[in-house]
């Protein structure tokens, strides 16, 4: 599929600023005054940031709020609800932690759960899709999920949980790539099958139409293997290696070189998610390619 900006930036930084989120509302740090403040702007502009940015690359951005109205059958629509109350909910802990002192702590706990909730209702809107077979598999919400604890953690200065998390989530994100790799070819999908004329052979005469049109600016896109090979090499040594590196070398020193620390692996970690996002839209190989010659 075409790697839309405004899809890849979201996908980042909400991740991000959940994971962040769902840190605080357990109480890791457990912060207050000022110091909460700075962590909760943080995490605010990270997840609002992010959510912001997925309104680009609607149609029509005055069509959102309908997106709270289907939450029976669209995990768009379940994504949005549970962002909003994650939101309000984190939003009412924080205000705790910044004038008051904390002390609300099962509210930080269910606005925990909500904002993992809402990472996990982000990614089952890519992991429902039989139409794309590299996503529809559990590891995508499994690899949404691992990667916003293991920012959040890094965010949140839990370092020793960030490098856990983090190797969890370079784990998952190279077996995402090892088994999307296969699971085009393994789910069967042909020309055949996609034209419903089984008991032959199916070859394109003509292309379907002589100019572009939607589906092939979205939804066909063939990135380059070689191209991809580095991309991946890049992504994991930014995403995941640095960022471990950096806090396993640096878990003993001082204050400020672990602050500073951090700051470097947290930017590592951001490119490299980024990067990890890019691919995760321009490998995907939806069915429709097929019409196209494309697969």
């Amino acid at each position: 599929m075409h790697p839309a900006p405004s899809v890849i930036v979201f996908t980042t930084l909400s991740g991000l600023g959940f994971g962040l989120l769902t840190f605080l509302g357990l109480g890791l740090p457990a912060v207050t005054g000022w110091v909460a403040f700075v962590f909760y702007l943080v995490a605010y502009l990270f997840a609002v940031g992010g959510l912001v940015a997925s309104t680009f690359h609607l149609g029509n951005p005055k069509n959102a709020p309908k997106a709270f109205t289907q939450w029976r059958t669209s995990w768009l629509s379940r994504e949005a609800i549970c962002a909003v109350a994650a939101l309000v909910l984190m939003g009412l802990f924080a205000l705790g932690a910044v004038f008051f002192g904390g002390g609300w702590q099962p509210l930080g706990y269910i606005g925990a759960l909500m904002s993992l909730a809402t990472v996990f209702t982000t990614s089952m809107i890519y992991a429902q899709l039989k139409t794309v077979p590299r996503w529809n598999h559990w590891l995508t919400s499994a690899l949404f999920l691992s990667l916003a604890l293991g920012g959040g953690a890094l965010l949140a200065g839990q370092v020793w949980a960030a490098m856990v998390l983090l190797v969890l989530a370079g784990g998952m994100q190279l077996a995402a790539w090892a088994g999307g790799d296969k699971r085009f070819r393994q789910r069967g999908h042909t020309l055949e099958t996609a034209t419903m004329l089984p008991g032959g052979t199916v070859r394109q005469f003509e292309p379907p139409h002589t100019g572009s049109n939607y589906l092939l600016d979205e939804m066909v896109y063939v990135v380059g293997r070689k191209h991809a090979r580095k991309l991946r090499i890049i992504a994991m040594l930014l995403m995941v290696v640095v960022p471990v590196l950096v806090l396993f070398f640096t878990v003993d020193a001082s204050a400020a070189l672990t602050h500073l620390a951090v700051l470097v692996a947290v930017l590592s970690h951001l490119v490299g998610v980024a990067c990890a996002r890019w691919l995760f839209f321009a490998e995907a190989e939806h069915v429709v390619g097929l019409y196209y010659g494309k697969r």
